[in-house]
C-alpha cells in the first residue's frame, strides 16, 4: 500500500473556526497527504469555505451531504473514499502542529506500529490555555483503555494494512472511543507518542465540551455497545472518572 495519509474532518457549521484547521495542515512537513472535508449539511458558509480551499490544493478534497447524519456516519463515508494507507483524524476546530504527521509516521515505521495517539494540548475557544498537555501513555490496551479514555481522537493515526478496514459504530456521543475499544479488542494496542503535536479546542456547547453529555456517552459505550453488565461498567466508570479529574487538574 501507498504512505499517503488519508485526514477525515467532518464539518457541520464549522465556518468560524475552519480554516485555522485546514491551514495547519496545509502547513504539515509531511505531504504525502489527502484531506477529505465532510459537510454535514451546515446551514452556515462552511461549504464555500471547503470549495475554497478544494480550489487551492488538489489534495483537498470534499464531500457535501444533503441530510445530516452525525459525526460518525460522516467519517464513515469519508474512510470510504480514503485512498491512503494511512488514517488520521481532525475535527474542524482543531489544529495540528505543522511536524505532526512527520514526527508521528518516523514513530509509527520505525516500530511498526498499527495505531498510535499522542500528548495534545487542550485551549479554548480563543486559543488561550485551559490547563495543562494531556500527556499520551506509552500503551493502552482494551483493558486500560475502558479505565481511562485518554487517547484525543484529533491525535491518531491508524495502519490500515495492519489494523485492516474499520468504521466508526454509529452513535451521536463517543464514537470515537467506541472505535478505539473495537481495534484494541481485535488485539491491537495503541501506542502514545509523548510529544504535543495538536490543540484540541473546547467549544462551549459542543458535546465534547459538556462534560455530563461526555460522561453520558461513555456509559452508553460500556453498556450499549460493549455490552458490559451494570456492575462492571460502574467500576470501570469510577476509574474514568477519577482518571477525567485528574486529567484536567494537572
Amino acid at each position: 500500500m501507498n504512505n499517503i495519509v488519508s485526514i477525515i474532518t467532518p464539518c457541520y457549521n464549522s465556518s468560524k473556526f475552519l480554516k485555522e484547521c485546514v491551514n495547519s495542515v496545509l502547513k504539515q512537513t509531511y505531504k504525502k497527504w489527502e484531506l477529505i472535508l465532510i459537510d454535514d449539511s451546515s446551514s452556515d458558509n462552511s461549504s464555500s469555505i471547503i470549495d475554497h480551499f478544494c480550489k487551492i490544493d488538489s489534495r483537498i478534497k470534499s464531500i457535501f451531504l444533503k441530510n445530516n447524519v452525525g459525526p460518525a456516519e460522516s467519517r464513515n463515508i469519508a474512510i470510504k473514499e480514503a485512498k491512503g494507507r494511512y488514517i488520521a483524524f481532525i475535527d474542524s476546530d482543531d489544529i495540528w502542529n505543522h511536524k505532526k504527521l512527520e514526527i508521528q509516521l518516523r514513530f509509527m515505521k520505525e516500530r511498526e506500529i498499527p495505531f498510535s495517539f499522542t500528548s495534545y494540548q487542550p485551549v479554548s475557544e480563543n486559543r488561550e490555555i485551559r490547563h495543562s498537555v494531556i500527556r499520551a501513555p506509552q500503551r493502552m490496551n482494551y483493558k486500560s483503555y475502558l479505565k481511562n479514555t485518554i487517547i484525543g481522537c484529533l491525535t491518531v493515526i491508524i495502519d490500515r494494512k495492519q489494523v485492516g478496514e474499520f468504521c466508526f459504530p454509529n452513535i451521536r456521543s463517543s464514537q470515537d472511543m467506541a472505535l478505539w475499544l473495537l481495534i484494541l479488542k481485535k488485539g491491537f494496542d495503541a501506542y502514545g507518542l509523548d510529544e504535543n503535536l495538536a490543540e484540541y479546542r473546547i467549544v462551549f456547547g459542543s458535546n465534547t465540551g459538556n462534560k455530563l453529555i461526555s460522561a453520558l456517552g461513555v456509559w452508553k459505550v460500556y453498556r450499549e455497545i460493549e455490552r458490559l453488565n451494570f456492575f462492571i461498567s460502574f467500576w470501570y466508570f469510577m476509574h474514568y472518572s477519577f482518571n477525567a479529574i485528574i486529567k484536567r487538574l494537572r
